[in-house]
């Protein structure tokens, strides 16, 4: 079986989880008054806040992940 009729057989299930492994989303928030910037995993959950958006890209990418902006 050809990888093109592997992917063609997932379900939508399998297919929203491919590559969740592999990102890691920044998205900008205010706690008390003051810009912050969240890591998110791929599923949303909130990991991490810092006070730069660099900080939270250096980290996401010391994890061996890609970092993703929400806007």
């Amino acid at each position: 079986m050809t990888n093109l009729e592997k992917l063609r057989r997932i379900s939508p299930q399998e297919f929203a989880l491919m590559g969740m492994q592999d990102v890691a989303y920044v998205k900008r928030k205010t706690v008390n008054d003051e810009a912050v910037f969240a890591i998110h995993a791929a599923d949303g959950t909130e990991v991490a806040v810092l006070s730069s958006r660099d900080a939270a890209v250096a980290t996401i990418r010391q994890h061996e992940l890609e970092p993703l902006s929400v806007h």
